[in-house]
């Protein structure tokens, strides 16, 4: 696969505000969703790289970009690309869209941090893979 990882999220009446329009910080969750999976397409998950690297991901900056709102039943994707990898730290940029039409622009700056709360380098594998998106499968859910 060329491109983003893409992961679907149909919107309930829980994500909606009274009008039936997305509440802003249900976006967060949204792209946090497809970030889960975004690493499972990786082969590995949140509870594994603690087991094995000892390490989580935290969020470090999250800049959001509304340009249109989304609606109750309305089925999204959002797509997912690696902006930056270096050392500790990993860059996304998470699209959320509606058919072609772009929604919500959410650039994030993830950690790779200990329980301790300090960095640690990403795992070598997993960054080797975030240099290859290439190989990437979609709907990884």
């Amino acid at each position: 696969m060329t491109g983003p990882h893409r992961f679907t999220v149909r919107v309930y009446y829980e994500d909606t505000d009274a009008g039936g329009i997305v509440y802003h910080a249900q976006y967060l969750c949204f792209a946090e969703r497809a970030r889960t999976e975004f690493l499972r397409a990786f082969g590995t998950d949140h509870r594994r790289l603690l087991a094995e690297h000892g390490g989580v991901f935290a969020v470090r900056r999250a800049m959001v970009e509304f340009s249109r709102p989304a609606r109750l039943d309305d089925l999204l994707a959002v797509e997912t690309r690696v902006t930056k990898s270096t050392g500790a730290r990993l860059g996304l940029r998470q699209d959320i869209k509606k058919g072609e039409q772009t929604l919500a622009s959410i650039d994030i700056e993830l950690a790779f941090i200990s329980l301790d709360m300090r960095p640690l380098r990403l795992p070598a594998a997993l960054a080797a893979g975030f240099a290859d998106m290439d190989s990437l499968p979609s709907d990884s859910a």
